[in-house]
């Protein structure tokens, strides 16, 4: 992974920057309390980052300490990133979804893949993240910014 980021575009790099450093509320799609799932671990990287997690699961369930909601559109109250932890072929109308809530970015997890929802959600005017994961990218993010504490 650590090739990544020196062979993508200088503007990405910058995308990943603002949407980890410029927020704070993070609705992780497809979260539940199975620990076996990239999802669990993940929240708990962003929450040990002081962001708020929110789970997004039919189920709804209290994961890290974090009341659940089935739906987006249940969450009352506003999201900065929609973290999307579901199949390519589901993420397009998770990205719809955060585009109609208001939510200042979306980030597609690790082969989460759907070029057309991202260009649904840059058209928009939302900053949008695909196939990265945060809990790589925040250790990176503060590796290059040393007068920043992570």
């Amino acid at each position: 992974m650590s090739d990544v980021a020196a062979a993508e575009p200088a503007h990405e790099q910058e995308t990943v920057r603002r949407v980890l450093e410029g927020t704070e509320t993070w609705a992780v799609v497809g979260l539940s309390n199975n620990t076996a799932r990239a999802a669990y671990g993940v929240a708990r990287v962003l929450q040990q980052h002081g962001k708020r997690i929110v789970p997004v699961h039919p189920s709804a369930e209290t994961v890290h300490g974090e009341q659940g909601y089935a739906t987006l559109a249940d969450v009352p109250f506003p999201v900065d990133v929609v973290d999307v932890f579901v199949r390519s072929e589901l993420a397009g109308d998770v990205a719809d979804q955060a585009v109609a809530i208001g939510a200042k970015a979306v980030w597609f997890q690790l082969d989460v893949i759907d070029e057309e929802a991202a260009q649904r959600v840059r058209d928009a005017g939302l900053d949008m993240v695909m196939d990265r994961c945060p809990a790589i990218e925040l250790p990176r993010l503060a590796a290059t910014t040393p007068d920043k504490e992570a």
